[in-house]
């Protein structure tokens, strides 16, 4: 009676198991199924991107004008005339 017992709660048990592993797994599928779905959607998204980017690029050299060119702009004095100013007033003032 015993053994009998004993596999009538191993049935149950399984009875419950194997139809809530089923459901995990259909759910695990299903998820990583919309994951890998989402990310070939944005790679796809990203190539004709890059395609539409590429075709600008083009187009722009095409057909625009070229730039015009920027003045040249003068070295910077190796000191701030400002700062040098502030500095000998600041010397004089220590000075006294």
């Amino acid at each position: 009676m015993r053994i009998m017992w004993t596999l009538f709660k191993i049935i149950i048990m399984l009875a419950i198991t194997i139809p809530v592993a089923l459901f995990a797994l259909a759910l695990t599928v299903g998820v990583v199924g919309t994951v890998v779905a989402l990310a070939l959607t944005a790679l796809r998204i990203a190539l004709i991107a890059l395609v539409g980017y590429g075709i600008y690029r083009i187009a722009r050299f095409l057909f625009a004008p070229s730039a015009p060119e920027k003045p040249v702009v003068s070295e910077l004095p190796a000191a701030d005339p400002y700062y040098v100013a502030a500095m000998r007033e600041l010397d004089s003032e220590l000075r006294r």
